[in-house]
């Protein structure tokens, strides 16, 4: 097998190449201007290690602690010199495609990554503006990089066994965009078939991070007709120094020029064309443009695209709800009364019952719609529908008596009504497979205030990274848990305390591997006493007159230590193996007493309060109240949980749609103390954030930017909108701060 092959006219498999450089590969068979290079393959790879002579990877790393053994191949694979044939072979193909000035970017393709059960995101290394010098050695370091702790610790989890796990490198040209972007080559919400492009002086690196906001065009998928021009003021650009990529400042008579002309912006439509034919699906393509030539720096497939199709009103309505979740979807209704009748659900199914329940989450994942007859916009129904997804009506009132099961429907879940008969249209372009829902989205806008995103299913985390959010602001862990179909105690009787931990443990990865290294702000049991008592072992939990006034949050947490524990220490495993990106935070804390309680099981547990990142929840007015006193203590972040907030300022229940009218998050009431807490954290170096449906809210988000909140996290469809909404308000502040300093 070669040790290294080139990216121009040489097609390769995974094996060899690992899936990174195989697609680069592929990608040249499309006639598209790759930037030129090549691959050292995974032969390179191994007959380095035979060298270092190892024997079997797994029994080596088996043979003492992880962190340590993994640190000693790293440092075995850096030390001991690459094999002459390898390296000889490298720079020879080096001399052939570059001079001795030229730069490239060096970047790892793992064998194991990318694959449909394990991403491997963000685990192997990349090294850009490389010289022939340091070539040989930045090759060894991706391979070293293979054995960091963290990916061998994700193998163990995922059985894949290291010795299979190998690695390529893709060597490629450095290209000096003038202008860089992103195209979509249909709309990657709907699928419909416009070409959605972004475009920004300079580097790429600005686009694809969302440090630089983008013009947009979108171009007519059949004519390449130009259809709108959406011009962005592009204050910065990346650009290369001579020594390292830097962010500078745009000419100010470029800033508002269109960064595209009719020409390229053609040029780009039918290089695309050509892409997608050859591949034979949407394409999402990474692209530049240096000295008026236009390269193909990476296109992989827009995997998921939601159907937009409007129900046939034609046949009339006979259910109206609240639109919870946005799309259309045709079916057969299943009328669902008791949790064991779930199994019926299929994916043409359309789940039709009184109100979900999170046991009832695996079904709702097959549906091709969810439709309640009770429940609001915040209900379990509305949020889990949201994350998955899955198009969805709330609070419909009457339909599990209206609707029949079997009945064929159409489910509109904008407009938040149930028509007679199936769309055929809708139907024809409905897909079995959840992760066709979910969207991927366009390039993001530079904002101060970071944006993430609430997730309260592992099984959503892919489709919430996709979003291009700064993090996750709220990973329930309840949804976890009740998902065991058991209460805690009930399921750590049956399974013991190890299951029950390592079930959290898994839970949490999967989210936190999707958006490593950005935050993952996972939030402590928060589940009222009516949701338990539906479960196995639920016959000892109290009955209780209103559940979201009774045994919940930290005040159940704390006077039920044992379980609280047991999440303690899932979060610390986690920690312990390298997912540093994980936070931690507590729900309707109310005083600085609620806190010390906290703290000392904290430190019980081992978890340093100095040297982890937590925070707690304020939920209600009480805690808005004592804000002093609880920024008094150590923590590094207040959250508004503002559906709670609201209802017990407000004194409205929130999943009663008699009273939703009555329910505002930006009352006066609310906002005065939100307010108020931010300026106390503001003024103690406390980062504030919001994770309630408000923070989408225009009125709300204005009102949080003017206060100075550090971060929002929205549901995942409300991502985008809400990233433009923060930017405009930040830009408003600054253009009337520069007018008032002017007019000074």
């Amino acid at each position: 097998m070669s040790h290294v092959l080139r990216l121009t006219n040489q097609r390769t498999d995974r094996s060899n190449a690992g899936g990174k450089a195989m697609s680069l590969h592929e990608l040249h068979q499309t006639g598209a201007d790759v930037p030129s290079g090549f691959t050292v393959t995974t032969q390179s790879y191994r007959d380095h290690l035979e060298k270092i002579a190892l024997g079997d990877v797994d029994t080596y790393l088996s043979t003492g602690d992880i962190d340590a053994k993994s640190a000693e191949l790293r440092d075995e694979i850096l030390t001991t010199p690459v094999p002459s044939a390898v390296s000889d072979r490298i720079l020879q193909i080096y001399d052939d495609e570059f001079t001795d000035d030229d730069r490239v970017a060096v970047r790892s393709s793992a064998t194991a990554e990318d694959m449909e059960d394990a991403s491997f995101a963000g685990q192997q290394d990349t090294y850009l503006n490389v010289r022939r010098g340091d070539l040989i050695e930045r090759v060894k370091e991706c391979w070293a990089s293979l054995f960091t702790k963290r990916a061998c610790v994700y193998r163990e989890r995922n059985d894949i066994s290291h010795e299979d796990a190998e690695m390529a490198v893709v060597v490629q040209e450095m290209v000096d965009a003038t202008v860089s972007g992103v195209l979509f080559t249909n709309d990657p919400v709907s699928g419909d078939d416009e070409m959605t492009i972004e475009s920004a002086w300079g580097l790429g690196e600005g686009v694809v991070s969302g440090e630089v906001t983008p013009d947009r065009f979108v171009v007519d998928g059949d004519t390449g007709e130009l259809l709108t021009t959406d011009l962005s003021t592009k204050r910065q650009q990346f650009t290369w120094n001579g020594d390292n990529t830097e962010l500078i400042a745009v000419a100010e008579e470029k800033q508002d020029t269109r960064t595209l002309s009719d020409d390229q912006i053609q040029a780009l439509w039918t290089t695309a064309q050509e892409i997608t034919d050859y591949f034979g699906e949407p394409q999402d393509i990474e692209w530049a443009i240096d000295d008026g030539e236009l390269y193909i720096l990476q296109s992989r497939p827009i995997t998921s695209i939601t159907s937009s199709a409007t129900a046939d009103t034609e046949t009339g309505v006979i259910v109206e709800g609240l639109g919870a979740s946005p799309g259309t979807a045709a079916g057969t209704v299943r009328l669902i009364q008791q949790i064991d009748e779930t199994d019926r659900v299929t994916g043409d199914d359309i789940l039709v019952t009184g109100v979900t329940t999170p046991d009832m989450v695996p079904a709702m994942q097959r549906a091709a719609a969810v439709v309640t007859d009770e429940g609001g916009m915040t209900s379990h129904a509305a949020i889990v529908s949201r994350e998955l997804g899955v198009p969805s009506v709330v609070g419909a009132t009457d339909a599990t008596e209206i609707l029949s099961d079997g009945q064929e429907v159409t489910v509109d879940g904008d407009k938040g009504v149930v028509t007679a008969g199936a769309d055929t249209e809708v139907a024809d372009e409905q897909t079995d497979d959840v992760e066709s829902l979910r969207p991927e989205t366009p390039v993001t806008p530079m904002t101060a205030t970071d944006i993430k995103v609430n997730v309260s299913l592992p099984q959503a985390a892919e489709r919430g990274a996709a979003t291009g959010a700064d993090g996750v602001g709220l990973l329930r862990l309840e949804h976890l848990i009740l998902g065991l179909e058991q209460t805690p105690t009930s399921y750590i009787e049956e399974h013991g305390e190890n299951a029950f931990v390592n079930k959290l443990v898994e839970g949490i990865q999967t989210v936190a591997d999707e958006f490593y290294a950005r935050p993952v702000r996972i939030r402590t049991l928060d589940a009222p006493t009516d949701e338990f008592r539906k479960l196995q072992g639920g016959e000892s939990e109290p009955v209780e007159d209103n559940p979201m006034l009774g045994h919940r949050g930290i005040r159940r947490s704390l006077e039920t230590e044992t379980v609280f524990r047991y999440q303690l220490e899932a979060f610390q495993r986690l920690r312990e193996v390298g997912y540093d990106n994980v936070e931690i935070m507590f729900p309707l804390v109310n005083d600085g007493d609620d806190v010390d309680n906290i703290m000392e099981i904290m430190a019980d547990v081992g978890i340093d309060a100095d040297k982890t990142r937590w925070g707690v929840m304020i939920e209600t007015p009480a805690g808005a109240l004592q804000a002093e006193s609880i920024t008094d203590r150590p923590v590094d972040f207040v959250s508004f949980g503002t559906n709670d907030l609201t209802q017990y300022t407000l004194a409205v229940d929130r999943n009663n749609e008699r009273v939703s009218d009555r329910f505002d998050e930006t009352h006066d009431a609310v906002l005065s103390l939100i307010t108020d807490v931010i300026e106390i954290c503001r003024a103690k170096d406390v980062d504030t954030s919001i994770c309630g449906e408000a923070a989408s809210k225009t009125t709300m988000i204005r009102q949080l930017i003017d206060a100075g909140v550090t971060s929002l996290s929205v549901n995942i469809d409300a991502v985008r909108d809400t990233q433009h909404e923060v930017k405009r308000r930040e830009q408003r502040l600054l253009l009337d701060t520069a007018l008032e300093d002017r007019s000074d």
